[in-house]
Formats: C-alpha cells, structure tokens, sequence
C-alpha cells in the first residue's frame, strides 16, 4: 500500500524512538525528509543521520536521536500541513512554537528552513511542522 504522507511517518518514527529511548531510527529516503533532517540537526534536535544505500535500488536514512541528562532532546514534534489540509503563511504571519523556544520548518521557494531563518530571508510557505 502506498504512503500517502512520507514526512509525517517520519516524524511518527522519531516521536515513537525518542519515547522508546531508542539511539538511532531508519526511515526510507527522500530529498524532503533529508532537507527537513538538515535543518532539525543545525538546530541541535538530532546529533546526524546518515543516508544507506541498497543494492535493489532503494536507500535509507539512520537517523541519531539526541538525549540530554537521558531526556529527549525533542519533547514535542507535530505535523502541520497534511496531504489532505495544506497550511500556508505569509512571513508576517508565521507561528512562534512556545513563545520562541521551538521551531517550525518551512518549506519556501527558497528551500526548507526554520521559522527564524525565513524571516530573515522575509519569505513565507507551507508549515510542515512544530518542534519543541
């Protein structure tokens, strides 16, 4: 059966790994995902992930969760534009995640990047999700 929301079974598979205490977690491979993983480990949510390629064609990405004093680094994380309900802010209106300690990732004409970065870059786009 086909995935009808890629980026949102990622998000699944981290909540439930940081909830489990798990060191690392596969997800299948996408440019989406990766750029998404770019912006959560320049933000120090995730230590790194690393993309494997297979033989049949198909590749992954292990991606290393980040604990501190064996709390999870990510305490919240929450998909916001579906497939079924796309969210889309200008730059005046992009949301704060707890009053600026969270982020939200964007995906903008000029890449996915967090909410700080594309206020800087005065651009607004489709709210992928929060993190905290």
């Amino acid at each position: 059966m086909a995935m009808t929301d890629p980026l949102g079974d990622m998000l699944t598979r981290i909540r439930n790994a940081t909830g489990r205490r798990k060191s690392t977690v596969s997800t299948p491979a996408s440019k989406l995902r990766a750029r998404v993983l770019d912006v959560l480990q320049s933000e120090g949510y995730i230590r790194g992930y690393s993309e494997v390629s297979y033989d049949n064609g198909k590749s992954e990405i292990n991606i290393e969760l980040k604990y501190y004093e064996g709390a999870p680094v990510i305490r919240e994380i929450a998909r916001v534009s579906k497939p079924g309900r796309r969210v889309y802010v200008s730059v005046r209106s992009i949301p704060q995640v707890a009053n600026g300690l969270g982020i939200s990732i964007l995906s903008t004409p000029k890449g996915v990047m967090a909410d700080h970065a594309a206020r800087e870059q005065n651009v607004g786009g489709e709210v992928l999700c929060h993190i905290f």
